[in-house]
């Protein structure tokens, strides 16, 4: 910890540029997969690509309003397939050592930032060993059939069909605008992975550099469209431990901190120089059952697992009362959220006759993984694991408790390594299709894809997908809670829990929000005298 310490404090002299310059501070919990939001699927990963960039429309801090952004206006065809946006003017991209834009965001820009993710023959679809997994999980592929340059600042959007989550989907951190002359330049140069490894947007930090395990450093856009911001320099500093978060924030050393422990959460009530801020979770911390790797693919074991599980133990050991038992796989805060639906009960002679009748009286051995770094909807994976491990003894299965490190176990997982895991997921647009599609739906079951259970049920995707082709709310909501039943009866998961998250930050921090959607906004954001 002193190391930790003395490694803080040498980045803080660093930084110190003059007497006015404003230095904020955000312990961060993890490595990001990459700093360019296309190309990542985590929260931490799109926290480390959110300072640098702008999307065509974005939702309004702390809340899951949509609002303009790159685009100033838009219109939406009557049968809802097709989208005009027109430009903002005069927004300036960010410079860099290698690269000086000579124009202006246009057309090109936008058209290049979906193209690269959707067209496999784009020059830049494979640099980076980009997989767009966000992107195709969320189904673009299927439902863009073109992107057309109207004029400079004027592009459409056609779909194949309606597509009610498609606004909120633009302004989710995926769809980042990326500079096309830039990406033109490095590509000139051999270095087109400068794209990603030094990203350039119009957002209101510019990306300075990326340390592993230490940080990563960023500046504020003195031309930032929208205005300069308050604070001069922002460093994401990265300290996995919750423990060791908290320390560096009562120290100053940090400002804001994310997840802080719940069992932490009554002291730093107390502390004279913090804030604890807290909202309801928009989220759901779940154990993944593979369907594909036997005897996971035995309808009669997986609901054995789920009734031998103590779920209000885990609620009181970990969560301590901040949350509650998740028995669907959308909050209740969500609208389409079926709260008929009977969770399976927790019944250890149940499970045990369920095993029998699956051929598995005496059990059986597997792994069970659990994430390395604390989540808003899991803030002790190794705890969760443990206490699971103790539950499922008691019906005959050996659990082996398996991790990696944060960007590997995410891979790993959405490979269709892992035969049963703990995961989660923080909604990015305040839409069901958000979560029921892209956690459940069967394209996101491919290997790559954010569906870990690599389950598919025919009937549940028709629900969900037609669910989403319609502007109805009524409709989609009654489609919604059909996919639901269908996911409790067939048991791909156990879910766990949808957590109260918390935010720490020392007194002096001004105007930062809580984000619903389980970001960490920092535009506006500014330090009085501490």
């Amino acid at each position: 910890m002193l190391k930790t310490s003395l490694c803080t404090a040498a980045l803080f002299a660093a930084l110190t540029f003059s007497a006015n310059a404003k230095t904020l501070v955000f312990c961060s919990e993890g490595n990001p997969e990459a700093i360019n939001p296309q190309i990542v699927t985590t929260t931490t990963g799109m926290n480390a690509g959110r300072p640098i960039f702008n999307n065509l429309v974005e939702f309004e801090p702390g809340t899951t309003v949509i609002k303009p952004s790159l685009a100033k206006t838009w219109e939406i065809s009557a049968d809802g397939t097709e989208y005009v946006f027109h430009l903002r003017e005069g927004v300036k991209f960010h410079s860099n050592a290698v690269f000086k834009p000579t124009r202006t965001v246009n057309a090109d820009d936008v058209i290049f930032s979906l193209e690269r993710q959707w067209k496999m023959d784009h020059p830049f679809h494979n640099i980076s060993g980009a997989k767009y997994d966000y992107f195709k999980d969320i189904g673009m592929p299927e439902i863009l059939k073109g992107i057309e340059k109207i004029d400079d600042m004027t592009v459409k959007i056609v779909l194949t069909r309606a597509e009610a989550p498609f606004l909120a989907n633009l302004a989710m951190d995926f769809n980042v605008v990326h500079s096309a002359e830039y990406a033109d330049q490095m590509l000139k140069a051999g270095t087109p992975e400068k794209l990603d490894t030094e990203p350039v947007g119009t957002g209101p930090f510019q990306f300075v550099s990326y340390q592993k395990d230490v940080s990563i450093r960023y500046k504020a856009n003195p031309d930032y469209w929208a205005g300069v911001q308050p604070i001069s320099t922002l460093v994401f500093s990265i300290t996995p431990h919750a423990g060791v978060r908290l320390t560096k924030l009562k120290a100053g050393e940090c400002h804001v901190m994310a997840f802080p422990d719940p069992h932490d959460v009554e002291a730093i009530k107390t502390e004279p120089n913090l804030k604890l801020l807290s909202q309801e979770g928009l989220n759901i911390g779940y154990m993944s059952l593979n369907v594909t790797k036997p005897p996971l693919d035995n309808l009669k074991v997986r609901r054995a697992i789920n009734m031998a599980i103590d779920k209000a133990s885990i609620m009181e050991a970990v969560y301590r009362g901040a949350g509650v038992i998740a028995k669907n796989p959308i909050p209740p805060t969500m609208w389409s959220y079926n709260d008929d639906i009977k969770d399976y009960p927790y019944d250890i002679e149940g499970a045990r006759k369920l095993m029998a009748e699956a051929g598995l009286s005496g059990g059986f051995e597997t792994d069970l993984w659990y994430m390395p770094v604390s989540r808003a909807y899991n803030p002790d994976g190794k705890r969760v694991a443990e206490l699971i491990q103790i539950d499922l003894a008691k019906i005959g299965i050996k659990l082996n408790l398996v991790t990696y490190p944060w960007d590997e176990y995410r891979s790993k997982l959405q490979q269709g390594e892992a035969p049963m895991a703990l995961f989660g997921w923080t909604g990015d647009n305040g839409d069901p299709d958000n979560f029921l599609n892209v956690l459940l739906g069967c394209t996101a079951a491919r290997i790559g894809g954010n569906n870990v259970a690599k389950w598919c049920d025919k009937d549940y995707d028709e629900l969900i997908t037609r669910a989403k082709a319609t502007s109805d709310r009524t409709e989609r909501e009654k489609l919604y809670r059909k996919a639901q039943e269908i996911v409790k009866r067939e048991a791909p998961w156990v879910p766990i829990a949808h957590s109260v998250v918390f935010t720490a930050t020392r007194k002096n921090v001004q105007n930062y929000k809580m984000d619903p959607l389980g970001r960490h906004p920092f535009e506006g954001v500014d330090l009085s005298d501490d």
